[in-house]
């Protein structure tokens, strides 16, 4: 199997298993926060955290990985920043409509909806990275879709939409730096995760309870945990293991354009999910959004894998001319004397053999 194939049949793996654990933890926290109350969102996030890191150190232990140093700086800021983007995208849920919103998870409508759009803005303005009008065009056909399907109600105050706005960029320049980090310093994924997903938990276990009791009015030490609310939560927190590695496995084999227009896939599917097992309320405007949605998806994937098509074929050709002007046969056979000489043109050997019939 030759590299590129390798690397096509390891991203369709990453997306694979980003959609499939995405929605998976999506339900078992609706059923957990819905059905049984347990409405602590930030907390959770936090437990799901450190029993990422819990998982990882054991692997680590065991050799599955190797464990590969990076700038302590890096580290401790990256995951900082993680944790305080997901921090922003809970508190926020407090100040706006709940219409305005995805559910009372972790994803916000109108928020996610302006990440696609930062994020283009970030990578154009301060790492010089260019989108074509095809891929432009896609995403706004993709982003009119969702926004059909799942904005509801736009009522704002100035409080929410100041914690949007913060959530939004502290979100983008996190994900950026998810892509940056695993390419500047050549490590995988998982050695990303393992070294900064403490201090993302760290934030958030500091955190998570005073942000929580804001949103909630409640306690979440003096709640009631039965075994089956326990259960659902160890169940969600195993399922957090694969939607953490695949986040940042997505995007270190791709891009975080491409790990947001996957999130609004995993929003479409959360919807019909949620309308096929959970019965919840759905109309003619979530089915055109999700069609228009997927067509955008379908686009963007078409532009994507052609403009991948039309680069590999440049940097192909790159390379034959390079191996051709540093080939010693083939520069003898265009004219070349010595190793060094530049092989002579056609031009060159015309005259060359007018001299002589002088």
């Amino acid at each position: 199997m030759s590299e590129g194939k390798g690397f096509q049949l390891g991203t369709i793996g990453a997306l694979s298993l980003s959609v499939v654990s995405s929605v998976s933890i999506v339900i078992c926290n609706k059923a957990l926060m819905s059905s049984l109350h347990f409405i602590f969102a930030t907390t959770l996030t936090s437990w799901h955290l450190l029993v990422t890191y819990c998982s990882l150190h054991v692997a680590l232990s065991m050799k599955f990985f190797e464990h590969k140093p990076i700038e302590f700086k890096t580290v401790i800021g990256f995951g900082i920043l993680n944790g305080i983007s997901i921090g922003l995208l809970n508190l926020s849920l407090g100040f706006n409509s709940v219409g305005f919103y995805q559910s009372m998870f972790t994803t916000i409508k109108m928020t996610k909806l302006a990440i696609i759009p930062c994020t283009v803005f970030l990578e154009t303005i301060f790492l010089g990275k260019t989108f074509s009008r095809s891929i432009k065009f896609s995403l706004g056909i993709l982003l009119l879709g969702v926004g059909i399907a799942t904005v509801t109600d736009l009522q704002l105050n100035i409080l929410g939409s100041v914690l949007s706005f913060l959530a939004v960029i502290t979100t983008c320049v996190a994900q950026i730096m998810t892509n940056t980090i695993q390419k500047k310093y050549k490590i995988t994924s998982t050695q990303l995760l393992y070294q900064s997903c403490l201090y993302q938990s760290m934030t958030l276990l500091i955190s998570g309870p005073f942000l929580d009791k804001l949103l909630t009015n409640l306690n979440v030490f003096s709640f009631e945990y039965s075994p089956r609310v326990v259960v659902f939560i160890v169940l969600s927190c195993l399922i957090s293991i694969s939607v953490n590695f695949s986040t940042f496995l997505v995007i270190g084999k791709t891009s975080p354009v491409t790990y947001q227009v996957l999130g609004h896939l995993k929003t479409c599917l959360v919807l019909a999910f949620g309308y096929c097992l959970l019965r919840d309320p759905f109309s003619w405007r979530n089915i055109f959004g999700i069609m228009v949605a997927m067509a955008g998806m379908i686009l963007y994937s078409y532009y994507c894998t052609q403009e991948n098509q039309v680069k590999a074929e440049e940097a192909a050709t790159v390379n034959k001319i390079e191996e051709d002007e540093t080939d010693p046969f083939l520069r003898a056979e265009n004219g070349a004397t010595k190793l060094n000489d530049p092989p002579l043109s056609k031009g060159t050997f015309w005259e060359a053999d007018k001299d002589l019939r002088a």
